[in-house]
């Protein structure tokens, strides 16, 4: 059994590696998309918009599928969609292709988030510790490795199906290999599982605005960290590249100790660390007299925001731990709300108003996820003496979960 898991836990991570460098290639080649199709800027918006909306859709369906069919199935075939979906925006040459290529990727993305995270819980609650936050930094560490894959495809002028063709070969194959191996733990709500009981929204809400809240950082700092940098720090074009860079590094390090972290000092602990830190890193950039100060205000939003997003699945899936696939597909959705709001939030405030000025609505946002830090606890606190207290059936489990 110990094998097995162990296998399933290293597949799955493989899945979240593959996924952070598949979307680091979609985005961070747009300027080249928009050129190959001849995108307006004005039409552009409408593109970017489609594909998470079309993701939340495929999330919600996933919760249907997933009453029938294994998270562990749909994972395994909707991975090599979002491959060949991005392998189809490369290869394209009319517009419609275009917008085939990305429908495609959005459904199928939403149904692989969903799904991936699913694994990641169930698995988590069969360890019986602390893991969710190494999956999420392995998609960070694929997320760098896709954008430096997609700075030498502009660098050396390749063509994007010239780009793309290679990575999709490697992990296409490989991803599909590994598949062999999921393992679909313990909880959820598939097939051969039992009945859990219904998944109360108005429980889920904290988790869901904590997403939203987090991915509205998020999309600010890969939308605007550039641009911020430039035309408000006064910085060169070549410095203003690198806060997102550094900002993709720090997820890597927050998460890669993170799950150290949630095992000695408890999720809440580590939330809401992460809040504050994320918050003075919105400040410190929103007040930084140039470039080098506001490079150290993306350092600490990438250690800050890094954990929310892995513990706000985790904590779902502790919520309704039997019908934790439900969960975990609704709570999804407000990863991609918070997408949609986050970047045009910034932008219409900071045309309005300024774009320091911007920076606080994140940072205030942020800080509202101390309000819901109970929702992280293993059982909710209703002692009303702020101490976590480990559900029913988690007592007298391991330290290993075997």
């Amino acid at each position: 059994m110990t094998d097995v898991l162990r296998r399933g836990r290293a597949s799955l991570a493989f899945s979240f590696f593959a996924q952070g460098a598949t979307f680091a290639l979609l985005v961070t080649r747009i300027p080249a998309i928009q050129d190959r199709y001849g995108v307006s800027d004005a039409l552009l918006p409408a593109f970017l918009a489609a594909v998470p909306i079309l993701a939340g859709v495929g999330s919600v369906t996933t919760e249907h599928l997933v009453k029938r069919i294994r998270p562990s199935r749909l994972l395994r075939w909707s991975q090599p969609v979002v491959l060949l979906a991005l392998l189809g925006v490369g290869a394209g040459d009319r517009l419609v292709e275009m917008a085939v290529a990305l429908g495609a990727f959005g459904l199928a993305v939403g149904a692989l988030d969903a799904s991936m995270n699913m694994l990641g819980v169930s698995l988590q609650r069969t360890y019986g510790r602390s893991i969710m936050l190494g999956f999420h930094a392995t998609y960070s560490l694929g997320g760098i490795v896709g954008a430096s894959l997609a700075w030498a495809g502009a660098h050396w002028h390749l063509s994007l199906f010239t780009s793309y063709l290679p990575v999709v070969l490697v992990l296409l194959p490989a991803a599909f290999l590994g598949s062999r191996w999921y393992v679909d733990g313990e909880g959820g709500t598939g097939p051969e599982k039992a009945e859990g009981g219904p998944v109360v929204f108005k429980l889920l809400l904290p988790l869901c605005l904590v997403m939203t809240f987090a991915y509205i950082g998020d999309s600010t700092v890969s939308n605007w960290s550039a641009k911020y940098l430039q035309d408000v720090l006064g910085s060169s074009e070549q410095l203003a590249t690198v806060p997102y860079n550094v900002y993709m590094v720090m997820t890597l390090v927050g998460r890669a100790v993170g799950d150290v972290g949630v095992r000695r000092f408890g999720a809440v602990a580590v939330v809401r660390l992460g809040a504050v830190v994320a918050a003075l890193g919105f400040g410190v950039v929103a007040v930084a007299p140039g470039a080098w100060v506001g490079m150290l205000g993306f350092t600490l939003l990438g250690l800050g925001l890094c954990v929310l997003v892995p513990q706000t699945f985790a904590a779902a899936g502790r919520l309704f731990p039997g019908a934790s696939d439900t969960a975990i597909a609704r709570l999804n959705i407000f990863n991609y709300v918070g997408f949609l709001i986050g970047s045009p939030l910034v932008g219409a405030l900071g045309d309005a108003w300024n774009y320091r000025g911007a920076m606080l609505v994140p940072m205030v946002l942020v800080l509202v996820t101390l309000g819901y830090a109970r929702s992280f606890a293993p059982e909710p606190d209703r002692y009303g003496d702020g101490h976590e207290r480990p559900r029913t059936a988690d007592v007298g489990r391991g330290s290993n979960g075997l």
